[in-house]
């Protein structure tokens, strides 16, 4: 089933994934479920991000991506489940890839399938979790034809 993925553009910049791409990664981690899921992303310059990281997150500069989870209310009855929202900073992802010397797009799947992966209820904060994640995320990457994002170059 595929989800129902809102996109926006908040910064007009070449060298931004399409529509499709992203919708292609975000069902790439749904493809397991049968719920029919929702989500937005929303692809930001440096200043929202860090406007946001800083007031969800108290950090002060801008960041890859930040997942917003949604919980419904309970007298709400959706066809769907929400999942949530991911705000992803391009310049923050295409700083990042050109330092650790990925594809662009590459490591742009990468974190799609990361945020959407903390929209399931997915975390790295401890070593176990992280781990699982992680492995998550290869296998899912690896569905993509995209390399393990955590190989040392």
């Amino acid at each position: 089933m595929k989800a129902d993925v809102e996109v926006q553009y908040a910064i007009e910049q070449s060298s931004l994934p399409t529509e499709s791409l992203i919708e292609t990664w975000v069902n790439s981690v749904l493809a397991k479920y049968t719920t029919q899921f929702s989500l937005c992303v929303r692809i930001v310059d440096c200043e929202e991000s860090q406007s946001l990281n800083s007031e969800y997150r108290g950090k002060e500069s801008p960041t890859n991506v930040l997942s917003f989870p949604f919980e419904m209310p309970e007298c709400v009855d959706a066809e769907s489940e929400i999942l949530g929202d991911l705000i992803i900073c391009a310049q923050v992802v295409a700083n990042e890839a050109e330092q650790q010397g990925k594809k662009l797009f590459d490591h742009w799947a990468h974190m799609i399938v990361h945020g959407t992966l903390h929209l399931l209820g997915f975390d790295h904060i401890n070593e176990e979790d992280a781990e699982e994640m992680e492995q998550l995320e290869r296998d899912i990457l690896a569905t993509l034809d995209i390399a393990d994002p955590y190989t040392e170059l």
